[in-house]
C-alpha cells in the first residue's frame, strides 16, 4: 500500500481592487475569496460594481501534508476557518504575484513575519473545510508530551577554567580588580 506524502486542489483566489481612501494610495488590492476546483486563470475580471473590481488573478495549488495535520486542526478550530493567501509585488506586467495558498496558520504566519509577502487571510468555503476536515481526521495523530529528565550529574561543582585562559589575571576573578592592580 503506498501512502501519499501530500494531496493538493487547485484554488482560484480571488482578488479585489478598490480606490485607496488616503491621497497617498491610488487603489488597494486584498484578497477576498477562494474558488476550490478552478480552473486556470490569469487576471480575469470577474465583476465590476462601481470603482470595485474584482480578478480571478491566478490558480495555485492548496496542498495538505501528513505531516501539518496539527496545524490544519488549529486552522479548523478557529471562529471562522480561513485559507491564507500569500501574495508579492510584480516585477512583470501584474500588480501582484500570487505565491501561495494554505491551510497551515503556521506557514501563514512564518511569511508574514518576513515582511516581503502579503498575507491575506480569507474565509474558507464549507466545502473545503469539510475536505481539509476528512484530510485531518485521516491523517492526525496526537504526539505523546514527553517531560524529559535532567541528568543526575551536576556539571557546575567543577570550575576547571574561569573565563578566558588565554587573558592572565592576577587575583580571583569573582573579586573586583582594585585600583592599583594592573591587567595586562
Amino acid at each position: 500500500m503506498v501512502v501519499e506524502k501530500s494531496v493538493s486542489i487547485s484554488l482560484g483566489i480571488v482578488i479585489r481592487k478598490v480606490p485607496g481612501v488616503t491621497r497617498w494610495v491610488d487603489h488597494v488590492w486584498k484578497a477576498v475569496a477562494v474558488l476550490p476546483g478552478a480552473g486556470p486563470a490569469h487576471w480575469k475580471e470577474l465583476r465590476r460594481d462601481g470603482d470595485a473590481i474584482e480578478f480571478h488573478a491566478a490558480t495555485v495549488q492548496l496542498e495538505l501534508f501528513r505531516t501539518d495535520t496539527e496545524a490544519y486542526l488549529h486552522g479548523l478550530s478557529t471562529k471562522i476557518p480561513a485559507i491564507y493567501v500569500v501574495m508579492r509585488e510584480s516585477e512583470g506586467a501584474d500588480p501582484l504575484d500570487v505565491v501561495l495558498a494554505t491551510a497551515s496558520p503556521y506557514d501563514a504566519q512564518d511569511f508574514a513575519d518576513t515582511g516581503e509577502e502579503l498575507v491575506e487571510k480569507v474565509p474558507m468555503p464549507e466545502g473545503l473545510v469539510a475536505w481539509i476536515r476528512d484530510y485531518v481526521e485521516q491523517y492526525h495523530e496526537d504526539e505523546v508530551f514527553i517531560k524529559r529528565r535532567r541528568d543526575k550529574s551536576r556539571v557546575d561543582r567543577e570550575e576547571n577554567g574561569i573565563g578566558d585562559a588565554r587573558i592572565r589575571q592576577t587575583s580571583d576573578v569573582y573579586r573586583a580588580p582594585s585600583a592599583k592592580e594592573t591587567v595586562h
